[in-house]
């Protein structure tokens, strides 16, 4: 499969990317897919989020993987959830930049490992999903030069646009420069509330201009969302009839039948 490595970023924080990240990944894995999670974001929200420990100097973490100390098989861990692993971050991971500041082909260190992944069959995923940091990094920069493909959150909320033109010039140099097969699969409209004018505007701005790139499902502003990381569990665990797990329910149905049908038709 051509299309496993799929880089969730918007460098925009609090636009709910975390969320997405482990909640696509608990809702492919209730289906039976494969799925390995990399933090990649010096919070470490996503490890927290999904039950494991994000103390610094653990030498289990990305950060090991990405300063050459550890190779990425080494670092992978179990989560409590069935088919869901998880390579964690923590505070250590915003020091990389300086440290390996020398290093010429820093940029492809985590393609480099995720390719040992990709060609060792005892490793079998079927997605790989990164959670990027609120910025446009180096570690960014190494999750779009590892990716196949991207999943845009965008929050629905005055200036939401604005922030993805810089994202998109960022995206244009990665592709002409270093990875000239990274697409965008999907935008997905995050923190919805069907009561504010502004949140169905942007809706059909981001529709107008990204056209069916845009899922239709949409998430709503949800408390039970919010709640779910401090229990280090994916909201569709914790409490899987409220709205907002509705909607992951819904992306991961959405998200599977886009990929078959790019499959059919190659």
């Amino acid at each position: 499969m051509h299309n496993k490595i799929i880089s969730i970023i918007n460098q925009k924080g609090g636009v709910g990317k975390t969320t997405t990240v482990i909640n696509l990944a608990a809702g492919l894995s209730m289906k039976g897919k494969k799925i390995l999670v990399i933090d990649l974001d010096p919070q470490g929200n996503a490890t927290t989020g999904l039950g494991l420990s994000n103390i610094e100097n653990s030498d289990q973490t990305i950060y090991s993987v990405l300063n050459g100390t550890k190779k990425i098989f080494e670092v992978i861990q179990k989560t409590k959830f069935e088919n869901l692993d998880l390579v964690t971050s923590n505070v250590d991971l915003s020091g990389l930049e300086v440290e390996t500041a020398g290093d010429s082909r820093r940029a492809f260190k985590l393609k480099d490992e995720l390719a040992s992944i990709l060609n060792d069959s005892r490793a079998f995923y079927d997605y790989i999903l990164i959670d990027c940091p609120p910025s446009l990094s180096l570690l960014t920069i190494m999750a779009l030069v590892s990716s196949n493909s991207l999943i845009v959150p965008l929050q629905t909320e005055f200036f939401a646009l604005e922030g993805l033109t810089q994202l998109m010039k960022t995206i244009e140099r990665i592709k002409s420069n270093l990875n000239p097969t990274l697409e965008i699969k999907g935008i997905l409209l995050t923190m919805y509330d069907k009561r504010n004018k502004l949140s169905s505007e942007v809706e059909q701005e981001a529709r107008n201009f990204f056209r069916e790139k845009v899922y239709s499902t949409i998430v709503p502003r949800n408390v039970r969302l919010s709640e779910a990381p401090s229990h280090g569990v994916p909201v569709l665990i914790y409490d899987k009839a409220c709205p907002g797990s509705k909607a992951y329910f819904s992306l991961t149905d959405e998200f599977l039948n886009k990929d078959k049908l790019v499959e059919s038709a190659a």
